[in-house]
């Protein structure tokens, strides 16, 4: 990405920050000896912060980042870091938009596309949100993310005008946005989707799409923080 650095922050305060109840919760999951997935962006972090303090009183763990800033933090508090493989134990991550499904927008943050690289390697996806970020139908918040390849830009545009989308380029401080993957995110102005399934398939069928923040039928558990405590949402027929 364009920015990369993750800035100091103090450990979580897990009675009063939503994220951090619900990353305490999701610590709860994780196995001594375990290799575990962590994305991208303030809940990852959270959960990162609050995991280096039980890994610095022993806790073995290794993690497999789906950020350059994940991996950054991750060292930066004294924990393992692995290259990605398949067979990750389980994934922890955050998410823009989680529907009464769990199905997820993700993206905001431009790692969609190693995040679920990540998440697709492991034997569970474990979302902590706060409760803003749950909605009652997919593109809700009225912003799909898309990753695509820099030289079919335009043509990429055009299609996905074609759609209906309205792409725009994200930019940032110093120019075009670009991903971990060098590739550029071009947020799509949505309004409620009505056909999540086709409407990824109907994206990715765009030469030069290399993923849409649609995550579909992927998240195992929504662990959700609030004033009031926690809430867990389990995908029916997952673990």
């Amino acid at each position: 990405m364009s920015e990369r650095s993750v800035p100091p922050s103090p450990r979580p305060d897990t009675r009063t920050d939503p994220l951090a109840v619900a990353a305490a919760r999701a610590l709860e999951l994780v196995n001594d000896g375990s290799t575990i997935g962590v994305g991208a962006g303030n809940a990852s972090f959270c959960f990162l912060r609050l995991l280096a303090d039980r890994v610095a009183h022993g806790l073995r763990v290794e993690v497999v980042p789906a950020s350059e800033q994940t991996a950054e933090l991750a060292e930066q508090l004294g924990i393992p870091v692995s290259e990605p493989r398949t067979g990750i134990d389980i994934t922890f991550d955050g998410a823009d938009e989680v529907s009464p499904e769990l199905d997820l927008v993700k993206g905001y943050g431009g790692a969609l596309v190693r995040e679920r690289i990540v998440a697709a390697a492991s034997g569970s996806q474990i979302i902590i949100v706060g409760p803003e970020k749950l909605v009652p139908v997919l593109g809700s918040r009225g912003r799909l993310p898309v990753e695509v390849v820099p030289f079919a830009l335009g043509p990429c545009c055009e299609r996905l005008a074609a759609l209906g989308l309205r792409p725009k380029l994200r930019w940032s401080t110093d120019g075009a946005f670009l991903t971990d993957n060098c590739n550029v995110i071009l947020d799509c102005a949505v309004g409620p989707i009505a056909a999540p399934r086709a409407l990824d398939a109907a994206i990715r069928a765009v030469p030069g799409v290399v993923d849409t923040g649609l995550f579909l039928g992927m998240a195992t558990k929504v662990l959700i923080g609030n004033g009031d405590g926690l809430q867990e949402l389990t995908r029916e027929g997952r673990r």
